[in-house]
């Protein structure tokens, strides 16, 4: 199927709250084109290199859309993605957040809104906040009172392989942080983001209470990384 029809057949099986992010790894500049005519307007990147390339490519579309960083953001790369980014989705510590915070002013802006990532099957592998809620809310407090970072909510990458009976359990442990957070006094932010579940995972996500989906696959077909 074509991606028009891949993106339709997603948004027939979801509820209308639920927002679609296009993981757009490895896909061109003509992919995520389509993507946007078909109404998705949030991309997801992983590296910043692809995210400024396809930004420069699309540079007609950048009013109708919202980057997000899904990847892991190094240090040494924050300034870029805050040239191009409206989201960075992979906040994990209290340096990330203060570096972050640090360069906004830089780059000729307010602020940013930002993502707790949260590594929810507690991976050696995978970057993400510890799956504690007590270390959660207390990033997310010394988040809430950065001058140029706006909290949303959460996001996690669940555990790869593993079949949808197996993969419930964390999303359901997702939800709790998130409804947790919710009830957090966060004066200066805004928690209305639970961005959970990929290709094929985003239905037991939605089942779960995630309210932002990042497919990729499902979208574009198998990546080819040659």
């Amino acid at each position: 199927m074509s991606i028009t029809q891949n993106i339709n057949k997603i948004r027939n099986e979801i509820p209308n709250h639920v927002r679609i992010l296009a993981a757009a790894k490895t896909r061109t500049a003509e992919e995520i084109r389509e993507t946007v005519e078909v109404g998705v307007s949030i991309i997801g990147e992983n590296y910043i290199q692809e995210l400024q390339d396809r930004y420069t490519a699309l540079e007609d579309l950048t009013t109708d859309l919202e980057w997000h960083m899904i990847g892991h953001l190094q240090t040494n790369k924050i300034n870029k993605a805050l040239r191009y980014c409206s989201c960075i989705q992979t906040v994990e510590s209290k340096k990330k957040a203060r570096a972050i915070n640090k360069r906004v002013p830089k780059a000729n802006r307010e602020s940013i809104s930002v993502l707790i990532e949260v590594n929810i099957g507690n991976e050696e592998s995978k970057f993400g906040i510890e799956p504690d809620f007590d270390k959660i809310a207390e990033l997310a407090k010394y988040i809430d009172e950065l001058e140029h970072l706006h909290l949303e909510g959460l996001m996690t990458i669940e555990p790869y392989g593993k079949d949808p009976a197996e993969i419930r359990p964390y999303f359901k442990k997702m939800k709790n942080f998130y409804d947790n957070l919710q009830g957090t006094e966060l004066p200066n932010s805004d928690i209305k983001t639970l961005s959970m579940g990929i290709s094929n995972s985003y239905k037991i996500a939605i089942e779960e209470g995630g309210n932002m989906i990042r497919p990729g696959t499902a979208i574009y077909g198998p990546r080819d990384y040659s």
